[in-house]
């Protein structure tokens, strides 16, 4: 297994992301479907963990779509990222709601577990694994940074030949549901690879679920399959 590494970010997944900074908090732009999906996260979240006054981590936050509904849910939560454009979308944004309780920071998460080890009670790091060279070392940070007993939400994408249909041609080039060129195939992680990470990092399994889309309704909903997109949560043993 390689060694951490503070750099774990690609230098162009980052620019790709800081170039559509201004559009994260438009629900009809290029980010419409973490605004679809994001509801439905959360409330799983919530559906294992009630947020209310619990001190939260979001990895990978972006322009701050879920740091913001988890502190709009009680949650006292740090946001961070390493796009600088998207962090200073998020900040305005809760500065402009008015929204409680939330912060960012650009920082890479191996720092900040160096820096802060088992501060929080969740940590959440969604649809950011399959855009680093190394999700292993992620999701080791993730485990450091949560408390014992504390928790850990995954979502990521599936590799396999349906996943590339559905997440790549079909959501990229056929629907037109993300920017062309978002998603590489060779990072997307099958459930049994994140769960080797997960158990590697003293992270113990405790429920799954798949995303699904329906192009007929232009709705997601949550289901037992897992073949394309997912989430995980876990527990720190």
């Amino acid at each position: 297994m390689s060694a951490p590494t503070l750099l774990n970010a690609d230098p162009a997944e980052l620019a790709k992301f800081s170039d559509l900074a201004h559009r994260w908090w438009d629900p009809q732009s290029e980010f419409r479907p973490l605004h679809q999906i994001n509801p439905l996260r959360l409330d799983w979240i919530q559906s294992q963990l009630p947020l209310n006054g619990l001190r939260v981590l979001d990895v990978g936050c972006g322009g701050g779509i879920l740091a913001d509904s988890m502190a709009r849910k009680g949650a006292e939560v740090l946001g961070i990222d390493l796009a600088s454009k998207a962090l200073r979308v998020a900040q305005l944004h809760a500065l402009e709601a008015q929204t409680p309780h939330v912060h960012y920071r650009e920082v890479a998460v191996e720092a900040l577990a160096i820096e802060q080890p088992a501060s929080f009670d969740a940590v959440t790091c969604m649809e950011m694994l399959e855009h680093v060279p190394d999700p292993a070392s992620v999701v080791r940070a993730c485990a450091a940074l949560v408390k014992p007993g504390g928790w850990v939400f995954v979502s990521t994408i599936n590799r396999n030949a349906k996943a590339f249909l559905f997440a790549i041609l079909g959501a990229e080039y056929l629907l037109n549901l993300l920017p062309r060129g978002t998603h590489e195939y060779d990072k997307f992680l099958r459930p049994s690879e994140l769960a080797g990470y997960c158990r590697a990092s003293g992270l113990q399994l405790q429920h799954s679920r798949g995303i699904e889309y329906n192009p007929l309704t232009r709705r997601y909903r949550l289901s037992s399959d897992t073949s394309v997109n997912y989430m995980i949560s876990t527990r720190k043993s």
